[in-house]
């Protein structure tokens, strides 16, 4: 498609989403329960009063020379999926619940649009879902888990761990000298910048960003302090009731709650490993 093209077809498609009426939040919890009922008038009403938001998210992660109307087509089918769903018990806006699942299906694209060798979804939540471990428990334990611990965590040998890893590498063929007649070391110092590997470290960390948005502004001070989420450096149950105004025991059990309601938000979203 030229660019002139795909320009003209954004500039379309942006007119005709402008006409669709937004969703209110008193709608979106009726329609959630038409769609669980199965309903797929409801499901096509919510989708479409919230193609907006995909783009905004879309225009945010974008950067040449992917295709802008591809992300967007990637992040609607992100919005299909939490539209199916999403579960207005839980109290929480579509808006809100909505924005992971774009980001992520808008992440996938981004990674294997840069790849070689195109990796089936499976294989890509296996290797995203180490990648989320590895986060976790290097905040832990304060050091790189070992195979063993990841193989652990993930239920499967610490071969299949290695193989997963692997496959996020990019293909280098060593002996093809580039245009600029490169050698093998100048092509190997080269391959250490993997943008794939960065955008997937960028989609973790925004990932843990969204999980932690989803706690009370003190939880989100509790688990932050202890854990050292962004100073690097954790503290003490004493130390954060001090700056908190409560008691060490009054923090376990914030933590405890934060905790539980974290891994409750992660396994809604399908990040639980």
């Amino acid at each position: 498609m030229a660019i002139a093209d795909s320009d003209e077809s954004l500039s379309l498609y942006f007119d005709s989403i402008r006409k669709i009426p937004l969703v209110s939040r008193q709608e979106e919890s009726i329609l959630a329960g038409k769609i669980a009922k199965g309903d797929k008038k409801a499901l096509k009403r919510l989708v479409e009063g919230n193609l907006r938001l995909v783009v905004r998210i879309a225009k945010s992660m974008w950067t040449p020379p992917h295709s802008l109307l591809d992300l967007i087509q990637e992040g609607n089918i992100g919005l299909v999926k939490a539209a199916e769903r999403f579960d207005a018990g839980k109290n929480v806006k579509f808006s809100t619940y909505a924005v992971w699942w774009i980001r992520q299906a808008i992440s996938r694209s981004l990674v294997n649009t840069g790849r070689q060798i195109r990796l089936p979804h499976r294989k890509e939540d296996a290797l995203r879902r180490i990648n989320a471990i590895q986060m976790r428990k290097s905040l832990e334990i304060s050091r790189a888990p070992t195979g063993k611990e990841l193989a652990s965590e993930m239920g499967c040998s610490e071969s299949e761990v290695s193989a997963i890893l692997h496959m996020g590498d990019q293909p280098v063929a060593l002996e093809q000298a580039g245009e600029d007649e490169l050698s093998i070391l100048e092509v190997y110092e080269d391959w250490r910048y993997n943008p794939e590997r960065e955008i997937e470290k960028a989609s973790i960390a925004w990932e843990s960003t969204w999980l932690l948005s989803t706690l009370s502004a003190r939880e989100r001070e509790v688990v932050s302090r202890r854990f050292g989420l962004g100073s690097g450096r954790e503290q003490s149950l004493k130390a954060v009731g001090s700056v908190v105004g409560c008691s060490a025991e009054t923090v376990r059990h914030i933590e405890k709650k934060a905790l539980q309601s974290l891994w409750q938000a992660a396994a809604s979203v399908g990040l639980t490993a």
